[in-house]
């Protein structure tokens, strides 16, 4: 994203959403470590949730509706979560959208009915200090969004 746009001049600008990742001020990436470590435990676990990252929230046209549930649903405000099932194991990424950027703030494997009130917190945590660090003029290093999701390297595109 050019430095000098905000998220909210991006919105107005129309073209495609981008899924990237928070990144906080010591320049480290909560859900792409997530998904590193996930890679060491269950490497096709780790390759289907970068495949939802690429299928459901990337590309998609600035204007178009969220992915209806069950792929993501409305977690709180505007908070949301990208429903990701592996075998029996469910795996939660949440996100929320600023300007085309959807922001994947946190990750986890959830084991309840409900996503626990701490897994809600630390993403609206992080996307406080996310709106806070992109909207500072001037902004400082290191940027609030990291490189855009899911990387290339770590999953080469299908055929």
């Amino acid at each position: 994203m050019p430095e000098n746009r905000s998220p909210r001049q991006l919105a107005r600008t129309g073209g495609h959403t981008q899924a990237v990742f928070y990144r906080d001020r010591r320049g480290t990436e909560p859900v792409n470590e997530f998904i590193e470590q996930l890679m060491t435990t269950s490497r096709p676990a780790a390759a289907k949730i970068d495949d939802y990252v690429e299928e459901y929230l990337n590309s998609r046209p600035a204007g178009a509706p969220e992915p209806e549930f069950p792929i993501t649903s409305q977690i709180e405000g505007e908070l949301r979560e990208l429903r990701v099932r592996f075998a029996k194991t469910r795996y939660r990424v949440l996100y929320q959208r600023s300007g085309n950027l959807l922001v994947l703030m946190h990750a986890f494997e959830k084991n309840t009915g409900e996503v626990p009130a701490a897994e809600k917190i630390t993403a609206q945590k992080r996307f406080a200090d996310f709106q806070e660090r992109m909207d500072a003029r001037p902004r400082t290093p290191p940027r609030a969004a990291g490189q855009d999701a899911p990387p290339k390297a770590r999953h080469p595109p299908r055929a």
